[in-house]
């Protein structure tokens, strides 16, 4: 399995890429959505991290997209919005799961 982070902090990027790692599990970052779609496209066995709040195409668009892949990978979203505003982005989804800024080890842990 492939972890792919798509988050714009590189700090936030870098802590869950040394989490993930350190995890067992391979990861490719992206500060962008432009980036992950000129990537290889993930399969259903990899996991997704999406930052809602991505510049340029939002994370929201991403996620639908992945949704209507042939066989989607599994997706996570991550915010630090309120939920009022994560709930308005992902309407319309099927469920996604959603981590809440600062994300914490154990989160991951339960996810991964």
């Amino acid at each position: 399995m492939t972890v792919h982070i798509l988050e714009d902090d590189p700090g936030v990027s870098d802590s869950l890429d040394v989490l993930l790692r350190g995890m067992g599990h391979r990861t490719v970052a992206h500060a962008d959505a432009e980036s992950f779609f000129a990537a290889d496209i993930p399969g259903p066995e990899d996991l997704v991290v999406v930052d809602l709040m991505l510049p340029g195409i939002s994370g929201a668009r991403v996620i639908r997209w992945l949704s209507r892949l042939k066989e989607p990978p599994r997706v996570v979203a991550i915010s630090g919005q309120p939920r009022s505003a994560i709930d308005a982005q992902l309407r319309g989804l099927e469920h996604c799961p959603v981590l809440r800024k600062p994300l914490s080890p154990e989160q991951f842990a339960a996810i991964v």
